[in-house]
């Protein structure tokens, strides 16, 4: 009973200590949203890895298709907050925010699954169009994000109303959707396309519903809102 008590006592001393510290790095704001993102994204390509290596799909050319595209997008992900940062994802984030932010980005990683783990062998047109998808979504996310980054740096508090920001005002989720379409398409299956309009319902569209209200305050955003589409070109 006594060394138990003892190893019982030590176990609540560790807890106490990772929740002192925990409370600390929140108090210090040391931990951003973005370090839980931009983990997420870094390992994407060790999971899909995993999941190859778990079902023995090394043969399988859609699986490794899909691990180049999904991959290689998390490592430009990182490379891109480091070098041009969303300024949305520099707030601070606790441990439990963190844990919610993992398990919703997770959500992605399901089309990875269902395609491994069924074995999904794509034909060649089909991935050539996913792979197109992704291409086209991956350029526009990213250089939308670097005019952005850049306009607001050299020019703070003003309108972005040229460039890619001139027909669409939130071209860079139209990227994403691209980029994740290409995702979702590849496997083949119903579940990870609801999983995307989910994203699209639920976070991303209020997101630009926000961001059209927080952009009202500049006196040439009418005339700029009456002339661009919200999200999708030639659609709404």
């Amino acid at each position: 009973m006594g060394l138990l008590s003892n190893f019982t006592l030590q176990a609540r001393v560790k807890q106490a200590k990772l929740c002192d510290l925990a409370q600390l790095v929140e108090r210090l704001n040391i931990v951003k949203q973005r370090h839980f993102i931009d983990s997420h994204k870094a390992v994407t390509c060790i999971f899909i890895l995993a999941l190859i290596a778990l079902y023995w799909q090394w043969q399988n050319p859609t699986a490794w298709v899909y691990l180049a595209l999904h991959g290689t997008y998390g490592i430009l992900w990182v490379l891109k907050s480091r070098i041009f940062p969303d300024r949305q994802w520099e707030q601070p984030a606790g441990l439990a925010y963190g844990l919610v932010i993992w398990a919703g980005l997770s959500t992605y990683w399901v089309a990875a699954w269902l395609l491994i783990a069924r074995g999904v062998q794509a034909p060649a047109w089909y991935l050539g169009i996913c792979t197109s998808l992704n291409i086209f979504g991956v350029f526009l996310h990213f250089v939308a994000d670097a005019q952005k980054f850049t306009a607001l740096k050299l020019y703070p508090e003003h309108l972005i109303t040229d460039g890619l920001f001139s027909r669409v005002r939130n071209i860079n989720y139209f990227g994403e959707l691209l980029t994740y379409a290409g995702f979702s398409l590849l496997a083949m299956h119903w579940l990870p396309i609801v999983i995307l309009v989910a994203w699209n319902a639920f976070v991303w569209m209020p997101n630009m519903r926000r961001k059209d209200r927080s952009l009202s305050r500049y006196p040439d955003f009418a005339a700029y809102k009456e002339r661009t589409w919200l999200y999708i070109p030639f659609l709404f």
